[in-house]
């Protein structure tokens, strides 16, 4: 019995992450947003906090956001089994699609029709984009930590104003996080021993 319900949950992770990789157009940031609405708001597998730290997690690992969601979604869910289904249900139709195109690259690329169509979706990934943001934003604002708020305006203002390499405002805001943790617990002990 244990047996079918871990097949079934590995089923889950694998058509889940299948049918998001398959219809999802714009990137790893999209996808996560999918993934959320689905085994947060859907399957109920994740809550939103966990859904959120992955998102973090994936876009400071080096990799695709995509894969490195489904790495983390999968083994929280079902361990190593639903790590490898998470990563195969999310590599399997770009491989696909990606070997398709590259057969008749000549013919896509001269193709207006499949410009018009790419240029349409470019508008659909941006609102879907912003989706991302307001939802992560809100998230993070719920949380009710003014520090974070402070980091997040912080990091925007570094990479839309200033144009600060991406990389060191993901390494700042860490050293940030564990900076913050780290004094949490030291004054943490301090009240306990006193």
């Amino acid at each position: 019995m244990e047996h079918d319900s871990k097949t079934k949950l590995l089923r889950k992770i694998f058509f889940g992450t299948l049918y998001i990789s398959t219809f999802t157009f714009g990137g790893g940031f999209v996808i996560i947003t999918l993934m959320k609405k689905k085994f947060v708001d859907e399957l109920h597998l994740l809550d939103e906090n966990e859904m959120l730290d992955f998102t973090a997690l994936a876009q400071s690992c080096p990799g695709a956001i995509a894969v490195n969601a489904a790495i983390l979604t999968g083994w929280r869910i079902a361990g190593f089994p639903g790590m490898i289904a998470g990563v195969l249900g999310t590599i399997l139709p770009p491989m696909v699609i990606l070997t398709v195109i590259s057969c008749f690259y000549k013919a896509f690329a001269s193709n207006i029709y499949v410009a018009m169509v790419l240029k349409g979706m470019q508008a659909g990934v941006a609102a879907v984009i912003l989706d991302v943001v307001f939802k992560l934003g809100k998230d993070v604002i719920k949380l009710q930590r003014p520090f974070l708020c402070v980091i997040m305006t912080a990091a925007f203002l570094a990479t839309f104003v200033f144009h600060i390499n991406v990389i060191y405002i993901i390494l700042a805001a860490g050293l940030c996080g564990i900076m913050t943790e780290l004094i949490k617990r030291t004054s943490l002990k301090d009240k306990s021993k006193a």
